[in-house]
């Protein structure tokens, strides 16, 4: 019993759906209640990228699993390329 019974709803509420187990969300550095979704699709061969936006999907994507390795390059070389550039810029600190 959810002591909710008999109560009217005006149909406002917007149904999230639990993640599934193979899936990981991350905030959006923003804030304002943003977060991306990742969730597998084994069963369909794909990974959905999901932006959500105060508990309310507000758009999807769907990459197939044999794109995911291409994707996983781009974000690899991003991250080597940001490490480089902070190191450079210290190095340019502790130089000066």
């Amino acid at each position: 019993m959810t002591g909710l019974e008999g109560q009217a709803h005006d149909g406002s509420v917007s149904v999230v759906r639990p993640l599934p187990e193979t899936g990981s969300i991350f905030l959006d550095a923003r804030g304002d209640d943003r977060a991306l979704r990742v969730t597998w699709h084994h069963e369909s061969g794909l990974v959905v990228l999901s932006l959500w936006r105060e508990n309310v999907c507000a758009g999807s994507f769907r990459l197939a699993i044999d794109e995911v390795p291409e994707l996983i390059d781009m974000l690899r070389a991003g991250l080597v390329r940001s490490y480089e550039s902070a190191r450079d810029r210290m190095s340019a600190v502790e130089s000066a």
